[in-house]
């Protein structure tokens, strides 16, 4: 398949069941989840924003299980991925809403706490997907391994820079708990690697606004010249990713640094094929949204669910992007 054809398909798959901002449902006919005449399963999903890729190809994940399911699905979730107050309005309702179960990305590991126990008393089971949430017992916790996705970021870099030299760490946002493993497990690859950690307290924010502003800031800091005096950079997901990209390409810096991302878009793939980025770790949001919601009819039906998935992760780069293995992970044939 020639790569056109092939990100052309990575990206209907993503792009499938686009939300942003207002609720929207979703269910089939003829499915296992209810029966003839049987009241129908109601799951609400909760990303953590609606407007990253990410999150468009978890809910496509999530509509389809509904559909061959047959239940009533609910997606809705904050615009943007820093509203703590939006997210928290959103499980409020939907267990004012007496909703059979609960899928949640929580965006602060510690904050999410109250509204999902107050879910939790009200008989509301919760399956917690992509970040974990600190202290509470759930059904089941679905997500890549965070950590270890890090460290793949982090060995790519180390490979691609030969284990030597200065590097930048653009963090995401405080109070992530997915993003933050990934910075500790790239930390950690990079140091043993033998590469020097220059930056690593600044974050990017929720937005690819507010990441490229960031990433000019560290570009500035570091520009001797023409040149960067940093010879690595890793970004931990889409947005971080994105507005390094930009911000690089702005200061005709792009190909000149070795810069490694996290999760895809399109403007993330090109890069790889222009060489500007080495090589992405993506994840696999559509089987995490696909698993949220069988797991939860299968809990829902008194069946056994694993209480940890780990949906894994890959990093991928023009060697690999048009193999087998990593049409798998997207879901191209």
């Amino acid at each position: 398949m020639h790569r056109r054809a092939f990100l052309a398909g990575v990206f209907a798959v993503v792009l499938v069941g686009c939300s942003s901002g207002p609720a929207t449902t979703a269910g089939g006919e003829g499915g296992q989840g209810a029966a003839a005449g049987e009241k129908k399963i109601r799951i609400g999903f909760i990303p953590k924003g609606t407007t990253h890729e990410f999150w468009k190809g978890m809910q496509a994940g999530a509509e389809k299980a509904a559909g061959e399911l047959n239940v009533d699905l609910t997606w809705k979730g904050p615009l943007k991925e820093d509203d703590r107050d939006e997210q928290t309005k959103v499980v409020e309702n939907f267990t004012a809403e007496k909703l059979d179960g609960i899928v949640l990305a929580p965006l602060d590991d510690q904050a999410l706490r109250p509204p999902v126990e107050e879910a939790q008393a009200a008989g509301i089971p919760i399956i917690i997907v992509d970040s974990a949430l600190q202290g509470v017992k759930t059904v089941s916790f679905i997500s890549t391994d965070n950590f270890a996705a890090g460290k793949l970021g982090g060995e790519k870099l180390v490979k691609v820079m030969g284990g030597k030299g200065r590097v930048i760490l653009l963090r995401y946002a405080e109070g992530s708990a997915s993003t933050s493993e990934r910075e500790k497990g790239f930390l950690e690859a990079a140091k043993a690697g033998g590469l020097e950690v220059v930056s690593s307290e600044q974050y990017g924010g929720a937005t690819r606004e507010s990441a490229q502003s960031a990433s000019e800031n560290l570009i500035a800091r570091y520009k001797k010249g023409e040149a960067l005096d940093v010879e690595g950079i890793f970004c931990p997901n889409e947005s971080t990713t994105f507005g390094m990209l930009r911000a690089l390409q702005n200061a005709k810096l792009n190909g000149k640094v070795k810069f490694v991302g996290f999760d895809s878009s399109k403007e993330l793939i090109d890069g790889i094929t222009a060489g500007d980025i080495e090589g992405l770790v993506l994840q696999n949001p559509n089987k995490m949204g696909y698993m949220a919601v069988t797991n939860m009819v299968k809990s829902l039906k008194k069946e056994s669910v694993p209480e940890k998935i780990d949906t894994g992760a890959v990093v991928v780069d023009k060697a690999n992007l048009d193999s087998a293995d990593v049409k798998a992970l997207l879901g191209v044939k």
